[in-house]
């Protein structure tokens, strides 16, 4: 019996050292989910991949063919004036208007609260840029072919916002199309100084923010006008600028885009 007793005594010593690590525990905070869907249109047109037919403010007609860019690094602004920052690893995405199902980046484990305003960084930065590439998972992995064409091999960088299309403005190449392409990346260089084109975007939450409560699943619409891209800081000219990649001008565009965000609809449920 003395064996069983002394068993039965440890059992429960565990049993009720378990019991008050439990009890120690704090629970986690109530949280909800937030969705920001990424609405892309060219003025009041819905964007239409190859068949939209659009007219810039240097009166230049336009096709769009590709519109992708990064979002990271997301940021909520609360009503008492603090801040929740969703986990980096959690916080970078590709929004690719070919592909309707990354237009909308889910946000789980969001504390529950009143919120006024989302931050975003429209790139990648300069710190996961430089990581090991064992860290630069999804999205980010530079061979993996997740990442839609979204990074240059020769420069080793990635490329934070990249549109393309055709242009009667655009004097043809020699295989006869008048196209045109913008990507732009650049975070600042690593062993050396580059243009820095990372573009940190704020928008407030009108109507006196968003409240999310406990299990629920809010919605943020933001939209991205393409138009902003040619008429933002600076007037950009489809025939003046047909290419641009790592020239100083592409700052001018990254400024542009920056501008061409904005919350049309928020609501919870």
């Amino acid at each position: 019996m003395k064996p069983f007793i002394l068993w039965s005594l440890s059992l429960g010593v565990v049993l009720s050292s378990w019991l008050m690590g439990c009890t120690n525990q704090q629970p986690d905070p109530d949280t909800g989910t937030l969705q920001l869907t990424f609405n892309n249109v060219v003025g009041n047109q819905d964007l239409q991949l190859a068949t939209g037919s659009y007219t810039n403010s240097s009166g230049e007609p336009f096709g769009v063919s590709l519109l992708n860019y990064f979002v990271s690094n997301i940021r909520l602004q609360r009503s008492d004036g603090s801040t929740y920052t969703v986990p980096q690893d959690s916080s970078y995405f590709l929004v690719r208007e070919s592909d309707p199902a990354s237009q909308t980046i889910t946000l789980h484990g969001v504390p529950t609260g009143a919120y006024t305003g989302v931050t975003y960084l429209v790139g990648v930065d300069s710190l996961r840029s430089t990581m090991d590439v064992s860290r630069r998972k999804g999205v980010l992995e530079p061979g993996g072919g997740h990442n839609g064409g979204m990074y240059w091999d020769w420069n080793s960088g990635y490329i934070f916002f990249k549109l393309e299309g055709s242009s009667p403005a655009v004097a043809p190449d020699p295989t006869g199309e008048s196209r045109f392409q913008y990507h732009v990346g650049l975070f600042g260089g690593y062993d050396s100084k580059t243009i820095n084109n990372l573009r940190t975007v704020s928008l407030p939450l009108s109507g006196g923010g968003l409240q999310l409560g406990v299990g629920q699943t809010a919605g943020v619409v933001i939209q991205a006008d393409v138009l902003k891209v040619f008429e933002g800081s600076a007037r950009i000219s489809l025939a003046a600028n047909p290419t641009v990649m790592v020239s100083t001008f592409s700052s001018t565009i990254a400024s542009n885009y920056a501008g061409m965000f904005r919350v049309t609809h928020h609501s919870a449920q």
